[in-house]
């Protein structure tokens, strides 16, 4: 699965933009990126709540809770199908994760000259680019601590909650908040192991994997579980983890073989 330095399908190289010799500056660019795209959903608000309006059903008050109460309901939510579709994606990144695992302790029982460094080094760059990114930066600290209502919970979707606009933390949200999408963060890691996927079976995978990892967050924005800017960061964050890590592994590496 994962591509090899001697392997002649993988040739032990990634795509342009992320082969190891310029992990640094993919890492750059995402991350200004990343930044650039929270500063326009944080100047353009109106961006998130024109998309969820889109999937957003109004309906008559029956008994406003305050004045000016939207009330609604987002209709995918009660899709039977996109649910079951939503469920049975929650899983799969750490699914794959354990797979991951798997394959590193493999690769640990050989030594010497059977021993794949670079295989190992893949493998440890993409388990910790799912700890660090969407379980701990993510889930663990803002989703715990942004406060940004999910926009179900809002008053403009039919919920009692202040909207608040992308990297705001003055929402009422408690826990598991909306920003950003922990499902998306996963959902960005899945597409990254796309990099490092041996050709032969990249050509055959990488399609079906780029379609969930963006459905993943598709199905949370029609559900109203969250906005257009919780997803779309979610999911980048997750490449610049990625490309964070491959930049720090390959500055080591060259460090090392230069002190020899």
């Amino acid at each position: 699965m994962i591509t090899d330095s001697n392997s002649p399908s993988g040739n032990g190289r990634f795509p342009e933009f992320l082969r190891p010799r310029n992990a640094g500056d993919a890492f750059i660019s995402l991350f200004c990126l990343w930044w650039g795209l929270l500063g326009l959903f944080s100047l353009f608000p109106q961006i998130d709540l024109a998309v969820a309006k889109i999937f957003f059903v109004p309906t008559q008050c029956l008994v406003p809770s305050k004045p000016g109460q939207i009330c609604g309901f987002f209709s995918y939510s009660d899709d039977r199908t996109l649910r079951l579709l939503r469920e049975a994606f929650l899983d799969l990144p750490y699914i794959v994760a354990f797979v991951l695992v798997w394959m590193l302790f493999k690769c640990w029982q050989h030594h010497g000259a059977t021993f794949n460094s670079l295989r190992a080094r893949n493998l440890k760059i993409a388990l910790g680019s799912l700890l660090i990114g969407p379980v701990l930066i993510v889930n663990l600290w803002l989703k715990a601590f942004s406060g940004r209502p999910r926009p179900r919970q809002t008053d403009l979707f039919g919920g009692t909650l202040d909207f608040v606009q992308a990297g705001s933390f003055a929402g009422k949200c408690v826990s598991n908040c909306s920003f950003i999408s922990g499902e998306a963060a996963s959902a960005g890691w899945l597409f990254c192991l796309i990099l490092i996927i041996p050709r032969p079976m990249r050509s055959v995978v990488a399609l079906p994997i780029a379609v969930v990892s963006l459905l993943i967050p598709a199905l949370r924005v029609a559900f109203g579980a969250h906005y257009l800017s919780d997803v779309v960061l979610g999911w980048l964050s997750s490449l610049v983890v990625f490309a964070a890590l491959l930049a720090l592994s390959q500055t080591t590496h060259n460090r090392r073989i230069s002190e020899n």
